[in-house]
């Protein structure tokens, strides 16, 4: 996977020498910067983190009463008949379930957190976007990149996508 990544950003940065060769202009932008002077979106980080924290306070808890349980099991486990054992087991076995069921429906990759995380910051988002599309329309530049993090292309002219003349060399366009 790593050579994969390494592969590509040699070729997006051969591609991007040749374009500069060309005339193509370079911008780049800090978007953590950009975003940490944006009153909303610290506001929409704020109330993302105190959900978070909140829910986050609820599973330790959840998870916690699980414990308390397995620890009582534990404990009486001697006293119990075999029925009353995998009764216990299965008290113990469900609740732990709905406690990970909860974590994954507040914290997983679709969860209650990733869409209160777009309905906040995805406008905010899209908001800074056209802000760089704008500034990079007006100063003529052909890419815009970010420098915070990974680099990533946030914007690119279209004027300078090669992909059809790609496939057409790969025979798969006429």
């Amino acid at each position: 996977m790593k050579i994969k990544a390494a592969l590509l950003l040699i070729i997006l940065l051969s591609n991007l020498f040749s374009f500069s060769q060309s005339g193509a202009k370079f911008g780049y932008v800090d978007s953590e910067y950009i975003l940490s002077q944006i009153p909303e979106y610290k506001a929409a980080q704020g109330e993302l983190d105190k959900t978070s924290l909140m829910w986050q306070k609820e599973i330790d808890g959840k998870y916690s009463e699980v414990d308390k349980l397995y620890k009582a099991y534990q404990a009486d486990a001697i006293l119990l008949t075999e029925e009353m054992k995998k009764k216990r087991e299965n008290e113990i076995i469900n609740r732990e379930k709905e406690v990970k069921d909860l974590q994954k429906q507040r914290f997983g990759v679709d969860g209650e957190l990733f869409k209160k995380r777009q309905e906040l910051v995805k406008p905010i988002q899209d908001k800074v976007y056209n802000a760089i599309k704008a500034v990079a329309e007006k100063n003529g530049l052909g890419f815009i990149m970010d420098k915070s993090g990974q680099i990533s292309l946030l914007y690119a002219s279209t004027k300078y996508d090669k992909s059809d003349e790609v496939l057409t060399v790969l025979g798969y366009k006429k």
